[in-house]
């Protein structure tokens, strides 16, 4: 139970705001965990230059505002009546905004962005990683924040002199948002966020200095680093007709790993959005891992952090939107799982999604995407399915990353819009040799920012209460006959090195 909560209020419905790299959504939720209303609203991508990524942080701002006005409507609820807002947001992309007008001064550049991947290069050959590593449990990768945060004051006119005056404002999306949102009245984060930036030491839960001297990023820039489940502040009025609290904030990733209720050490989840990203709950402990994954904040909760060990996937559901989008293979992502079950597990076709580099355990920046294997039998279903199998290989090179790092899983929950896909389910089963629970509510990104607010507003008396909410709708087990799951690992293996050594 958190320290100062005294019964419950007299209101039990919660407002997630799911901020993510191509769309905003807003979810109500009553505190059972069940979704009673959903709005979403996409906005654009900008792609300046190779391995560019950029939004309109004000597109963001916009869309997220539409979808919370929208979904309160729709859900015929007043403002006034909730218990509490909770933030999850599209982690590491950076905004810098003038404090006195609110304008960004660049575009956001987003976590999948790679413009700095020479700086990131240069720091690791001078000796800087085992400190960014000790320190934020992070590897140097233009991934995190804090170089993308020095290339904005470096490319903008006078950014660098106005933001060590104090004149300029960073955050990631959660902080850009809570900003609008009180009507510039909270510059804050919450630790997961914080943690993402390459700036935050881990251990002592504070903006690390000699990180700062070493990334060129002026403190006067940061925000305020409070819990995950905390004050934040409260709405302007004007934005949704009431003063609503804002009281938990998390980034995407660790927003799951709440929704999953993986709070004991040992339990996983993988989320399947854009990306894919697999969080295990190390409890108290901050584990480093020898196999490239990071180590990272699970959450934090009355001062008290929670460790976690992630690996990133940067392509998974980025994958089929380019098949449908990029190549107009598909003109629905749901025709994908037609055409897997046609052509079936073994595909000799190998798509690596390597679009913007490769996260973990690679870590290569300058990898390009690539399909193997092709032949003049080769047709578009053989290729649609590779990218749903792309997902799942990656999926197993966080595993076996885990595994060699010495920990277990006895089986893996799993979420994101990919998810109701039977057929990619199952063969992440296979390919796995794990068990795939998949919970009755799928959007516990968005429900795991709605229980943090819960927390803090006593919706919800603690986590064992939150765990208890959690239903399994489905469990997949592994089929496949292991001589066919080596084989076909085998050549992802070999596709991901041609790609690596391009």
């Amino acid at each position: 139970m958190l320290k100062h909560l005294k019964g419950r209020p007299m209101t039990q419905h919660l407002l997630a705001i799911d901020q993510g790299t191509t769309s905003s959504r807003a979810i109500i939720f009553n505190a059972s965990g069940q979704a009673i209303a959903t709005a979403q609203q996409e906005f654009h991508q900008y792609f300046p230059k190779d391995g560019q990524v950029e939004h309109e942080a004000g597109e963001i701002w916009k869309s997220t505002l539409a979808v919370c006005r929208e979904v309160l409507e729709s859900s015929g609820l007043d403002a006034s009546t909730l218990a509490g807002i909770g933030i999850t947001n599209q982690r590491e992309t950076t905004v810098i905004w003038d404090r006195k007008t609110g304008e960004p001064i660049h575009r956001a550049i987003v976590w999948q962005d790679r413009r700095t991947a020479s700086v990131c290069t240069k720091l690791k050959s001078d000796g800087h990683e085992g400190t960014v590593v000790e320190r934020t449990g992070l590897l140097i990768d233009p991934y995190f924040s804090a170089t993308k945060i020095a290339w904005i004051l470096d490319h903008v006119d006078g950014a660098r002199q106005r933001a060590e005056a104090g004149e300029l404002a960073f955050g990631t999306v959660d902080c850009w948002l809570l900003w609008n949102l009180t009507g510039g009245r909270s510059h804050k984060t919450d630790a997961t966020n914080a943690s993402r930036t390459a700036l935050f030491n881990i251990h002592n839960q504070q903006w690390d200095d000699e990180l700062l001297t070493l990334f060129r990023v002026p403190r006067a820039l940061l925000p305020e680093v409070l819990d995950s489940a905390a004050d934040f502040g409260t709405t302007d009025r004007q934005w949704l007709g009431a003063s609503v609290q804002v009281a938990g904030i998390a980034g995407d990733q660790h927003a799951a790993l709440i929704g999953q209720a993986c709070f004991e050490p040992g339990m996983a989840k993988s989320t399947y959005g854009t990306g894919c990203f697999l969080m295990l709950n190390t409890g108290e402990k901050a584990l480093r891992s020898e196999n490239r994954l990071l180590t990272t904040m699970a959450y934090r909760l009355n001062g008290k952090p929670c460790y976690a060990m992630e690996g990133s996937i940067f392509v998974a559901g980025a994958a089929m939107q380019w098949l449908r989008d990029g190549l107009k293979l598909i003109s629905h992502a749901s025709e994908s799982s037609d055409y897997a079950s046609k052509v079936g597990a073994e595909n000799p076709v190998y798509l690596v999604p390597a679009f913007t580099g490769l996260g973990a355990p690679h870590w290569d920046p300058h990898a390009r995407g690539a399909i193997l294997g092709l032949t003049r039998d080769t047709g578009i279903g053989e290729i649609v399915t590779a990218g749903l199998q792309s997902v799942c290989y990656q999926t197993k090179d966080l595993i076996r990353a885990i595994q060699n790092d010495g920990a277990s899983l006895q089986a893996l929950r799993v979420d994101g819009g990919m998810v109701v896909n039977d057929w990619v389910m199952q063969f992440l089963a296979d390919i796995l040799n794990v068990p795939v629970d998949r919970p009755r509510v799928t959007e516990t990104t968005a429900l795991g920012a709605a229980y943090l607010a819960g927390l803090q507003t006593g919706v919800y008396q603690g986590l064992d209460e939150i765990a208890q909410l959690w239903e399994r709708e489905h469990r997949f087990e592994s089929a496949m006959k292991p001589a066919l799951r080596e084989t076909l690992y085998a050549g992802w293996l070999d596709s991901v090195e041609r790609v690596c050594n391009n």
